[in-house]
């Protein structure tokens, strides 16, 4: 275990090193910029919440509540291994004053245990199950983040995103699926200063491994193969193929619908549904109802479960799979498996999103990495054909003939003053037409 994982090295002093995390905290929200000490796994969280839009000041959002947070609990595979656990964890957490929790693979917390007076003051900072503790939705926490990163991680004092959480300290470990390897949640343990230890995570991460051998044991390896997988990327609609060699084709709005609840395994209400596919704020719940209707009995027998709306099984989209390889910093694979701009002509405002952050994640990781092989496959793909920034930064690597006549030519039809060497002249919104404006490949940008 490196030594980034573990939040106070033995022999610090704990109150000097909160000092210097709030110190730097205030640097970094109010300058952008990392100070020491922040450990480099806090580092990049906080850079993280920034681009989600988590601002300090901010607080979890309770998402589920009674019978639908009932519901959704008791179908989670994690329920399974929830007796072990609570053996493993419960005193643990009684006898100190902490909190046992755990959280589902998008970091929304299903169960929170311990201590009375501990469980009331987590209460008020909405530590509590049903509530989104999520990096996107809450900054750096344990168990948010690691399920993000994918490790066990400690999280102590102000390394925390959020002030009002920041007197807490907490140590998480993910929970795979053992015949898949899939995220399916995290334990976490949170309390005082006195979880900053090496111990507290190494314990954590136990009761993880001991979670997961239990779930092998339990769980028919024939579940695992069981899954679905879902292809939206280059194309309109989505194919899904649900094992067996069949495969389903979707019409363009239930592939949009398909995609939304592959990316919220934990499930969408009706009116979340109804947001992300219409732009048109007349359209009625009745229109979702029936386009749901439409959508169940292509699907396999129990596939789409309600209260709220949700895939009964796992689903693999290939979009996701991209997602997770930039995230990895995998660029040959990620470049590999995106087929193009996923719905490309579809307009449902959470799809448009999706699309616009997926396609943007990649090429700026492409230009980041600056590899001239990565960077000349995306702007020879149909979708990097106009992509200017992408050309440039390959023009920079590789200023072959053929690369600066391209470069010219796409000055010339985009009217996009200055060249190569005067970048920040250039309005950002005119720089790759096709991304920011949601339109499909196929198209050319306006002359």
């Amino acid at each position: 275990m490196t030594e980034q994982w573990v939040a106070l090295e033995p022999g610090a002093d704990p109150d000097e090193r909160v000092r210097a995390l709030r110190r730097a905290h205030e640097t970094f929200t109010t300058a952008g910029t990392v100070a020491r000490p922040v450990r480099p796994v806090v580092a990049a969280s906080w850079r993280r919440s920034a681009r989600a839009g988590v601002g300090p000041d901010g607080s979890a959002s309770v998402e589920l509540t009674d019978d639908d947070l009932g519901a959704y609990r008791a179908e989670h595979p994690l329920a399974k291994v929830m007796p072990l656990v609570r053996e493993l964890v419960g005193t643990f957490a009684a006898d100190g004053s902490h909190l046992l929790a755990v959280c589902d693979a998008h970091g929304r917390l299903m169960w929170v245990e311990g201590h009375p007076t501990t469980l009331r003051r987590a209460d008020r900072m909405n530590f509590v199950p049903g509530a989104r503790w999520s990096e996107a939705a809450v900054g750096t926490n344990a168990p948010g983040t690691a399920v993000a990163v994918d490790r066990p991680v400690q999280v102590f004092a102000a390394e925390h995103f959020i002030r009002r959480v920041q007197p807490w300290t907490c140590a998480a470990a993910p929970i795979h699926d053992p015949h898949t390897g899939r995220v399916l949640g995290a334990v976490d343990i949170t309390g005082g200063d006195g979880l900053a230890h090496p111990h507290s995570l190494g314990f954590v991460q136990a009761v993880a491994r001991a979670a997961e051998s239990q779930l092998s044991l339990i769980t028919p390896p024939t579940q695992a193969e069981d899954t679905v997988t879902l292809s939206v990327l280059g194309r309109d609609e989505a194919e899904l193929r649900p094992g067996g060699g069949r495969r389903i084709r979707l019409s363009r709005r239930h592939s949009e619908v398909l995609v939304l609840l592959a990316r919220h395994p934990e499930g969408m209400t009706g009116d979340e549904l109804l947001c992300a596919l219409y732009a048109d704020e007349s359209v009625t719940p009745v229109t979702l109802r029936a386009e749901l209707a439409r959508l169940r009995p292509l699907l396999p027998s129990g596939l789409l479960a309600s209260r709220p709306y949700r895939l009964s099984v796992p689903v693999e989209c290939d979009a996701t799979l991209v997602e997770r390889r930039v995230e990895t910093g995998a660029l040959t694979a990620a470049l590999r498996a995106y087929r193009g701009p996923l719905l490309p002509n579809s307009q449902a405002p959470a799809v448009v999103g999706l699309r616009r952050r997926l396609a943007a994640a990649l090429r700026t990781a492409l230009i980041t990495r600056g590899d001239p092989d990565l960077l000349a496959d995306w702007a020879h793909a149909p979708w990097g054909e106009h992509d200017l920034l992408v050309w440039r930064a390959l023009a920079a690597l590789r200023p072959t003939a053929p690369v600066r006549a391209r470069i010219a030519a796409l000055e010339a039809e985009l009217a996009v003053p200055g060249g190569p060497e005067a970048p920040s002249r250039r309005p950002h919104v005119r720089r790759t037409p096709w991304i920011t404006s949601g339109a499909t490949y196929s198209q050319r940008p306006p002359v």
